[in-house]
């Protein structure tokens, strides 16, 4: 610990991302990556505008983009918030709609940032634990609170909440700010943002890192009433004023647009996950059912941290958790090609069979 340390800083545990490799011989099904590139047209967009304009600051309220996505989603420009990434728009969230004087609520097993961030902005928080088949009730979000957090589908458990339990939420607590955070809502689940117009209180987060396959751009966006838009924006504006790039917004409004990709990734992110999940349960997985572009899993015999490592020796990453305890005997595996599907399938059958 460092002298220099601020007294928050000493007190934070940072969140640990799924191990990165510049290896091409690995196959990397541990960060929830897509694993098929993004629309060409995003790639086009990108580099038409790598010209002399990069010396200009890009558009600091972000309204072409901010534009393309309140059309897809029937809204209007000021629903509309983007950011780079979708942590940090959450990071914007936490620091500028939740109260410090109450706990904010989200499941134990869930997305190990939301801890990270109200350990970060000093703000307390309350875990609320899932049954014990890994599934999120609503009842438990009765109760008084700075906010409520919830993923849908929940990561890394994979299960969609299911719109009308939102809709509970969302009128039990009128008075509390309720973030649904959409990662991985474009592989099953029904999205929460046809209840903004409804609900004043309701924010709805999105990444273009997993559908759209741009994670190396880092673009997220939320949306919601326009007063917790400007919130947003008002924090936004007070740390950083230019937050998405000339690249990243001309790539992102490409992908937004090329809807016919987006429905073909899907349709073989699907495809491909019905298959894993087939092959892990006829190799004596339980697998939880899963509305993400990933499954979670464990086997009946053989402990996760076992197969974990034997499928890394063979060159196949895959994310093991140890904690909570009560999922240390998981594993999640992103949904890859159809032969990446194949392979790893392959590898645990000999792992199995030895």
């Amino acid at each position: 610990m460092s002298r220099f340390w601020s007294d928050v800083v000493s007190k934070l545990t940072p969140y640990i991302p799924g191990e990165q490799t510049e290896s091409r011989a690995v196959i990397k099904l541990n960060t929830n990556e897509s694993p098929y590139g993004p629309s060409k047209k995003a790639i086009e967009a990108i580099a038409l505008c790598t010209d002399e304009n990069l010396r200009l600051y890009p558009d600091p309220r972000c309204l072409e983009l901010r534009a393309a996505i309140a059309s897809s989603e029937g809204l209007n420009l000021e629903n509309v918030f983007a950011g780079n990434g979708s942590d940090e728009v959450l990071a914007h969230v936490f620091r500028g709609l939740f109260k410090s004087d109450r706990p904010v609520l989200f499941p134990d097993i869930t997305y190990s940032f939301y801890p990270s961030y109200c350990r970060l902005f000093d703000l307390s928080y309350e875990e609320i634990p899932l049954t014990a088949d890994f599934l999120i009730q609503i009842e438990d979000y009765s109760k008084d609170a700075g906010g409520i957090v919830l993923p849908n589908p929940n990561a890394p458990t994979g299960i969609d909440l299911g719109l009308s339990s939102i809709r509970t939420l969302l009128e039990n607590q009128p008075d509390k700010t309720v973030v649904i955070d959409e990662a991985y809502v474009d592989f099953g689940a029904q999205s929460s943002a046809a209840l903004i117009q409804e609900f004043p209180n309701l924010l709805v987060t999105r990444s273009f890192s997993k559908s759209y396959a741009l994670a190396g751009l880092r673009v997220g966006y939320a949306m919601g009433h326009a007063d917790l838009i400007e919130a947003l924006h008002r924090v936004k504006d007070s740390f950083n004023s230019y937050p998405v790039d000339r690249l990243a917004s001309a790539g992102a409004i490409a992908a937004i647009q090329d809807r016919d990709y987006l429905h073909k990734v899907r349709l073989n992110i699907i495809r491909n996950r019905e298959k894993l999940a087939f092959g892990l349960s006829a190799l004596g997985f339980i697998v939880l059912p899963s509305a993400t572009n990933f499954v979670f899993a464990r086997h009946k015999r053989l402990p996760a941290r076992l197969l974990y490592q034997e499928l890394r020796q063979a060159d196949i990453l895959v994310r093991h958790f140890a904690h909570p305890i009560r999922i240390e005997n998981f594993l999640r595996i992103t949904v890859g090609t159809e032969d990446m599907v194949e392979q790893i399938l392959e590898r645990l059958q000999l792992i199995l069979t030895h």
